[in-house]
This record gives C-alpha cells, structure tokens and sequence, in this order.
C-alpha cells in the first residue's frame, strides 16, 4: 500500500524532534574537531586512526544538512502551518 499523503512516519517524526532540539553549529564544530583529531594522529605517526577519524568530518556535515531541513523544512513547518490556519 503506498501513502499519497507523503507524510513523515513515526520513527522519522521522532528522529526530527530530537535532533531539532541540536543547535546545527554542532555537527560543524565536530566535524572540524574530527578534521583537528585526525591531523593530530597523523602528526604522531597513526595513518590508519588518521584516516578513520577523519573520515568522519563528511557525515558530521551531513547531519547538519539533514539537520538545517528539519528544522526549515520538516514536518512541524507544515503541521504549524495547517494549525496556525485552523
């Protein structure tokens, strides 16, 4: 059965309302801290834990993407919306 609503599911509501609760410059600050962590480990010789952590600096940004259209863009700007005109 597919939905023609196109709206969020619970794990999907759930998921936003944590994480809207994070202010976004978190997943900024960490991933330079991994950027930061990871020219650490290489300066001391660790090539593998260099690169591993650094790896990380991506996804952080990612989830501040996501993070940023939650909040702009996610399901509680149309549900206030279709409140606020009740």
């Amino acid at each position: 059965m597919i939905k023609k609503d196109h709206t969020e599911g619970k794990v999907a509501k759930a998921i936003e309302k944590q994480t809207s609760k994070l202010p976004s410059d978190v997943f900024l600050w960490s991933a330079l801290g991994s950027m930061a962590v990871s020219a650490t480990l290489k300066a001391v010789g660790k090539e593998k834990s260099a690169l591993f952590v650094g790896q990380w600096a991506a996804p952080f940004l990612l989830l501040g993407v996501y993070n940023k259209l939650v909040k702009v863009e996610g399901h509680d700007q149309k549900e206030n919306v279709e409140v606020n005109r009740d």
